[in-house]
This record gives structure tokens, sequence and C-alpha cells, in this order.
């Protein structure tokens, strides 16, 4: 049993603490998607911030899955011919959302809000690993607590149990 006590500085009861069912710990994971998205050519070469599509990260709990509408800002006019944005275009045209299988999945008691983090400048890359040379998103850290609460400490961020939990 956790007593609240243990959740002060110098306390390292959470190191390598497993969260059952989850897959937080699924480092490499990337699950098949709809269609490929490259994220080495939007994020990587064309020099996207992450932002422009994933606008919700800064102001909200998610950074959220952009709409068809920031996709077909672009691709109404750019690589029409490809198989993906023919895919993206129908989808469009029909009203009707891609489905995308989530990569990173905390579990349901853990409260994370991308928000914080964002407006204090740490890059997507701390968590997501460097997004900007993976053809498809895939998981690159460990998303334990002890993993979390390390980085909290290294960076002075409160670390009391109910900043994750509620």
């Amino acid at each position: 049993m956790l007593i609240p006590s243990a959740c002060g500085r110098g306390n390292k009861f959470w190191t390598n603490y497993w969260t059952p069912g989850d897959t937080v710990d699924n480092v490499g994971y990337h699950p098949e998607q709809p269609i490929e998205f490259p994220h080495n050519l939007h994020a990587g070469t064309r020099q996207i911030p992450c932002e422009y599509c994933h606008s919700a990260a800064r102001r909200s709990a998610t950074a959220g899955i952009p709409p068809l509408n920031t996709c077909m800002g672009c691709h109404q006019y750019v690589r029409t011919d490809k198989d993906a944005i023919k895919y993206l275009k129908s989808k469009w045209e029909s009203k009707e959302p891609v489905v995308w299988t989530k990569v990173h999945d905390l579990p349901d008691f853990v409260r994370f809000s991308h928000r914080p983090h964002v407006q204090k400048g740490i890059d997507c890359a701390e968590c997501h690993g460097n997004v900007k040379e993976m053809v498809t998103v895939q998981q690159a850290k460990s998303m334990q607590m002890g993993w979390c609460v390390e980085c909290h400490q290294a960076n002075q961020a409160p670390i009391n149990c109910s900043t994750c939990h509620y």
C-alpha cells in the first residue's frame, strides 16, 4: 500500500513501477494504421512543426489527431495522385473520419496534459522520440511512472501524487 508521504522527493518506490494492463511500456510499438503517414517527410524533410497538425497540444490535455481539414489544406493540391491522398480525399468528401489506432495509451487513472509540457517548452521528442525520422510513429520511450517521476525531479516539476492521479 502506498502512503501519501511516499510520494515525496527522495523516495524511489516508483522506480520501474509496473502498470498492469496498459501499453505504457511497449517501446517499439507501432500499430497498423489505415494509411502510412510519413512523419519523416512532414516533420523532417518539410519541417512542419508538430503543433501545426497537433494544435490542441498547447491548450488541452491531448495533442489530438488533426482533422482532415488540416491535411486537405495542402493535399487538395499537393500529391493528389498518391493512393494515401486519394484515401484521405475520399474520407474528406464523404465526411468520414480516418480511424487511427492510438500509439501512446496511458492508464485511465493517470491524468496527463500536454498543455503544461508544451507551454514549458519541452520538445515533443523528449517523450515521443525523434518523430522527424519515423515513417510511422512508434512508442519510443517507456511511459512507466518511474520514468515520468524522474523527469519531473530532474526538471523540478511537482511530484506529489495528485499531480498525475485523481
